[in-house]
């Protein structure tokens, strides 16, 4: 696989069968993540669209080598006035959808770039595949109104490298030294203070 496409599923928090037919995976409000119909496989090499494989068709033009991941949210959303509608994408949704990206793109060796890891609201603009106006994802958490999608692809692009770093680690412990070798530590480490 070469890429994922970010998005959401302009539908309620809850994955239903149209999102499980749509996308590999599906994270819902409450951040479980469910799994889409189709194998992330199925999308490896599409030869022809329109012969009834069970391929994720989530993003127009590009779904061959791309994985769908979709947060269950958005319902009734408008983009102007601006209206995240009665299901806005949550927190938790966000948190999962980072730690999902970083897992596949370890898992599938995809770098994290805006050409590679993007939202389905970049596709037109990055790569200049016409999407037919969808804004998706073009509002988090916290925003008041929609934002600029490339921006916003930025963001999470940076978490999603932070969450693929490998956590610090931790010093192994020093044996405490005791009886005579302590005595010695301690002489050598006065020593160092009197210069």
């Amino acid at each position: 696989m070469k890429r994922i496409v970010l998005h959401w599923t302009a539908g309620g928090h809850k994955a239903n069968g149209t999102d499980k037919r749509a996308y590999h995976v599906i994270i819902e409000g409450d951040g479980t993540v469910v799994r889409g119909n189709s194998p992330i496989s199925a999308n490896a090499h599409i030869s022809r669209p329109n012969d009834g494989s069970t391929y994720a068709a989530h993003t127009r033009g590009l779904n061959t080598g791309s994985i769908g991941v979709a947060v269950a949210a958005m319902r009734g959303a408008v983009e102007r006035p601006f209206s995240a509608g009665p299901s806005p994408i949550t927190p938790v949704q966000v948190d999962k959808l980072v730690e999902v990206a970083a897992d596949l793109c370890r898992e599938y060796g995809i770098p994290v770039t805006p050409e590679t890891v993007l939202t389905h609201a970049e596709v037109q603009p990055r790569l200049g595949i016409a999407q037919r106006n969808k804004w998706d994802i073009m509002w988090l958490p916290g925003m008041t109104k929609a934002g600029d999608p490339l921006a916003i692809g930025d963001g999470l692009r940076d978490r999603i490298r932070a969450a693929m770093r490998p956590a610090p680690a931790t010093p192994a412990p020093t044996p405490e030294r005791t009886g005579f070798a302590a005595l010695i530590a301690r002489f050598f480490a006065w020593l160092g203070g009197r210069k």
